[in-house]
């Protein structure tokens, strides 16, 4: 029987019924601790303090508490979204995939940390020693490797006769300002020419101070400013950038200014970063 043209409801109800808007998936939301949710049947609105099995418990602003199944039926600023089960620790790394250390290398699998090899380096002063650990903090636990500072390289030669180096006990040492004809060149030969020199590897880099390895562009300069020989170093580059330097608390902040600039190893400059790897190579190296 042909439709009525007139008709204007048609004559078939159910014509229509598989025409329907397909369901419209919700955003899956993890529910993180003090994620701010309300629950859309009770209107109770509250902050995540516990997810346990399928369920999470919800704290409003009076301190009351709540427990609701996860899933649909939850609204975040507004939308209506999905509280699914948050992910562990080591689902977000393996989804993450390798992770690098600041250092540029893949991070090793998280593990328990290393006992401590009896090898050591030894760099100048803290700033060094806070430095190293900025970028390769973690490439060191990874090892097992101890950093220790020596406040000034004087008395290098005392503390490797001290230590008395072998070949599982070996020492690398970091250096300032290591050109040749400087103090600090005559005392890292004077130890190699010594009785544990074959067991020692004393390194270094050309700057007057560790300061100075951080790169220009990290710092937002052209260039590190010239300091004529008669002013203190560190001294003399704070002035230069305007910044307090009447005492020792002065250039401590001044460092930390410096050091925040710093986040990987592309912040510093290549001469420090061979030397730094070369001495982790040389204490980490199978006996």
């Amino acid at each position: 029987m042909p439709a009525d043209p007139f008709d204007r409801y048609g004559s078939d109800v159910l014509a229509t019924y598989n025409r329907r808007t397909a369901p419209v998936a919700l955003p899956k939301v993890e529910a993180e601790f003090d994620l701010v949710v309300e629950e859309v049947a009770s209107d109770f609105c509250g902050s995540v303090t516990r997810v346990e099995g399928r369920t999470v418990e919800l704290e409003d602003r009076h301190g009351k508490r709540r427990v609701f199944p996860l899933g649909a039926g939850f609204l975040l600023e507004g939308r209506a979204v999905e509280l699914v089960h948050p992910k562990t620790a080591a689902t977000r790394a393996a989804e993450a995939g390798p992770r690098r250390t600041a250092s540029g290398s893949f991070a090793a699998p998280l593990e328990r940390a290393r006992v401590a090899r009896p090898s050591r380096i030894y760099v100048e002063g803290r700033h060094d020693a806070e430095l190293v650990e900025k970028v390769w903090g973690d490439d060191l636990r990874g090892e097992g490797v101890v950093v220790e500072y020596l406040e000034g390289v004087d008395d290098l030669d005392a503390v490797v006769r001290e230590f008395a180096p072998t070949r599982e006990r070996r020492i690398g040492v970091l250096v300032d300002h290591l050109v040749s004809g400087s103090k600090e060149s005559r005392i890292a030969e004077a130890v190699a020419r010594g009785p544990f020199g074959a067991h020692v590897a004393v390194v270094g880099h050309p700057f007057v101070d560790i300061w100075q390895a951080v790169t220009p562009t990290a710092m937002g300069i052209r260039a590190w400013p010239t300091v004529p020989r008669s002013i203190e170093w560190k001294h003399g580059i704070c002035e230069a950038f305007g910044w307090p330097h009447a005492d020792q608390a002065d250039i401590a902040r001044a460092w930390k200014r410096i050091l925040s600039r710093v986040n990987t190893y592309t912040d510093l400059e290549p001469v420090l970063l061979g030397r730094v790897e070369q001495l982790i190579d040389f204490v980490t190296e199978p006996v």
